[in-house]
């Protein structure tokens, strides 16, 4: 059974940091081939991607994020990890996420982040 699963969401202050990881367990042939992007979920709202990169480690973020926010991955641990550092109230979000290759795609579950003081 493939999956991914996401970890290291909590409650942090405004101004703080966490760093989420994603981590492909199962049987993950071509793990080094995916792209995996984080994608977050606020509360009534539409889930939207934030960061992803490539299967060359070429990263890329939304507008939002930019600055604040780095991927990386390690394929060796088959993880992807998502470093949040000055962290906003509006990034409280569900943050999820999704591996593809090809028309194939792979999801986790999620873990809640919350920014509030």
């Amino acid at each position: 059974q493939v999956q991914l699963v996401e970890s290291g969401g909590g409650l942090v202050q405004p101004g703080g940091s966490l760093r989420l990881s994603c981590a492909a367990s199962g049987s993950w042939f071509r793990f080094d081939e995916y792209e995996v992007l984080w994608y977050r979920q606020a509360p009534g709202k539409q889930r939207k991607w934030v960061a992803g990169i490539t299967s060359d480690s070429n990263t890329y973020y939304e507008d939002s994020v930019k600055g604040r926010f780095t991927i990386s991955r390690d394929n060796a641990q088959k993880t992807v990890s998502l470093q949040m550092d000055s962290l906003k109230p509006e990034d409280t979000a569900v943050y999820f996420c999704n591996g593809h290759l090809g028309g194939t795609d792979y999801w986790g579950k999620g873990t809640l982040v919350t920014v509030s003081s």
